[in-house]
């Protein structure tokens, strides 16, 4: 147990470690300052835009940047969907594998450019190494650009700043932060194991009986599994993801592949209080975060520590949960792994979500509900100061003081759009379609678990495609061609995917799209409001007394929204489980 746990505070601690000089670096290209890859890049940043007509000082409103967001995505959305109808006959297919069907290549395409990775597919099966390089890999690029964009273009906004460019964001998203740091992880996960090859299938026999051969797939996984992780993107080469060997090998990568998740949302706190001049709001907001972060850790670490009633009987003592799990990562660094997952909306699993005791569920969930512990690529941070502009203007009510943040008052549209932001768009992408799921659950569904776990799986579906994490509990009929299931009169029904592709479609759209333009109209109404000097009776935010106000605001205003489904799914089946019928 305690092995366990030490690898789980060392695992933090770098990341904390990495924060400040990670967080230092991003404010210095965001904020146009030299950096050391200068000399390199400028010339390269110069060049791409020329190509693409961009006026690098040109600064947009928040719906010229929202419509710039649209329209790119939209092209970009298009031709992706063809590579991927077209995979059939176009190169790098050694294996010969055709196009899926028009609803999984709709759901990829919308799935991969919305910055979720939700995968109704398997992908060495399924994508051949076109898709996968041209189609995904280059999504995965740029739809983790568009979300840091936004989250710089919100401090901005926030910090009194103009929104900038979406065009230059992106770019020096691209080239100044994932391309260098995906090279070098690239590099360091190929020594870890992982291949980057762009070799077929390798036939050998089996160890069982020489004559009978199997296939093993393998393909030009390195590079595409640390932008899977570094732009919390969490679409896995393989079917399995991280939990395969070939992208996860040992504890080496799968270290990496943790750091990876959690450095960019992380460090993004520390780089707006440099754009704000206040380090120390930004430690403070940095450590209620973490306190979030470590109670759900110690949460799901003593689940899975635990194990399960029923199973500890049978064996007549107590053993950790390791059904669903690599017996080289353990239940520490699976229960560690599943909540820096979910927390910072990357969605890759080393692990089975879906056999992760209730505790489990209740904090993937949970993390996903709440979209701040750490949040999404740049939109969680985005997120997270939403919740601080709510706080100060709660608390201006409480003691009767006018709400400002940063010397901006909060006003009726700041509320409006933080409300409608935080406690209207992710419920109903989530509750609306889960709702004529359950409702039609024989016809739609294709529940593999009955009760409880499987009220959550339907419910973490639609969650995690609103959320833009992407993981999943699985045991649902959500792939083609769709499983033959059971209805509950005993008749054969079609679980078809054809459901879940399309429902699903509506929650990664609603769940991208409206979010970060609420974000980007919030942003601006600050920005332009006039700055008023602090006073006397200013209501400070870089107190930890304000920071406690707000952590009560995010439990009261985001977890309780969402009890109700935590009841009815983990809660209910802990319960249940401790009751000695599960």
């Amino acid at each position: 147990m305690l092995q366990g746990w030490i690898q789980i505070v060392l695992t933090l601690l770098i990341v904390v470690a990495i924060a400040p000089f990670f967080g230092r670096y991003m404010a210095r290209v965001y904020l146009e300052q030299s950096t050391f890859l200068d000399p390199i890049l400028n010339p390269v940043e110069r060049s791409l835009y020329s190509l693409v007509g961009v006026q690098t000082k040109e600064n947009m409103t928040g719906w010229q940047y929202g419509r710039a967001i649209l329209y790119s995505n939209v092209a970009m959305g298009l031709l992706i969907f063809l590579i991927i109808m077209n995979q059939g006959w176009l190169p790098l297919n050694p294996t010969g594998i055709n196009a899926p069907t028009w609803d999984t290549a709709l759901h990829t395409t919308i799935s991969f450019i919305t910055n979720t990775n939700q995968q109704h597919y398997s992908g060495e099966t399924s994508m051949s190494y076109a898709s996968q390089i041209w189609g995904l890999g280059y999504l995965m690029f740029t739809s983790s650009a568009t979300g840091l964009a936004v989250g710089i273009a919100f401090i901005r906004g926030l910090t009194g700043r103009t929104l900038g460019n979406f065009y230059v964001d992106v770019i020096r998203s691209i080239t100044r932060i994932l391309l260098p740091i995906s090279i070098v992880g690239t590099i360091a996960l190929m020594i870890s194991g992982v291949p980057e090859t762009l070799g077929g299938a390798v036939v050998l026999p089996t160890l069982e009986d020489p004559n009978i051969s199997q296939a093993i797939a393998r393909g030009p996984v390195a590079h595409f599994e640390i932008i899977k992780q570094l732009g919390e993107n969490g679409g896995g080469f393989f079917a399995i993801n991280s939990a395969h060997p070939f992208e996860n090998p040992n504890g080496f990568s799968n270290l990496i592949q943790i750091v990876a998740m959690i450095s960019i949302p992380s460090s993004l706190i520390y780089t707006y209080g440099l754009f704000a001049n206040n380090t120390k709001q930004a430690w403070l907001v940095y450590g209620m975060v973490s306190v979030l972060f470590i109670v759900f850790v110690i949460i799901n670490g003593i689940g899975e520590y635990n194990g399960n009633p029923a199973v500890n009987a049978l064996l007549g003592s107590p053993q950790p949960n390791l059904e669903g799990k690599e017996v080289r990562f353990g239940w520490a660094q699976s229960a560690l792994f599943a909540t820096v997952t979910t927390g910072t909306m990357t969605g890759a699993v080393n692990s089975l979500h879906d056999s992760f005791m209730p505790n489990g569920g209740f904090v993937t969930l949970s993390n996903m509900f709440l979209q701040i512990i750490w949040g999404g690529q740049g939109t969680g941070t985005a997120y997270l100061f939403t919740y601080l502009i709510l706080a100060v203007f709660a608390t201006g009510l409480m003691v009767g003081r006018t709400p400002e943040f940063l010397g901006r008052k909060i006003e009726k549209r700041e509320v409006v759009l933080a409300s409608f932001l935080l406690l209207l768009v992710h419920p109903i992408a989530i509750m609306i379609p889960a709702g004529i799921t359950l409702a039609f659950a024989d016809q739609l569904s294709g529940i593999s678990n009955p009760g409880f776990h499987g009220f959550a799986q339907v419910i973490y579906e639609f969650a995690s495609a609103a959320s833009n994490n992407g993981s999943g509990f699985e045991g649902l009929g959500d792939s083609q061609p769709s499983p033959i299931a059971m209805s509950a009169t005993g008749a054969k029904t079609t679980a078809t995917a054809l459901w879940w592709n399309l429902s699903t479609c509506f929650s990664l759209l609603a769940g991208r799209y409206i979010p970060i333009l609420g974000l980007l109209f919030l942003a601006d109404s600050m920005s332009r409001k006039q700055a008023v000097p602090y006073t006397t009776g200013t209501l400070r935010t870089d107190t930890g007394l304000f920071i406690g106000v707000t952590a009560g605001v995010i439990l009261i205003l985001g977890a309780l929204t969402f009890f109700p489904v935590l009841a009815l799914g983990p809660i209910g089946e802990a319960f249940f489980i401790a009751k000695g019928v599960g």
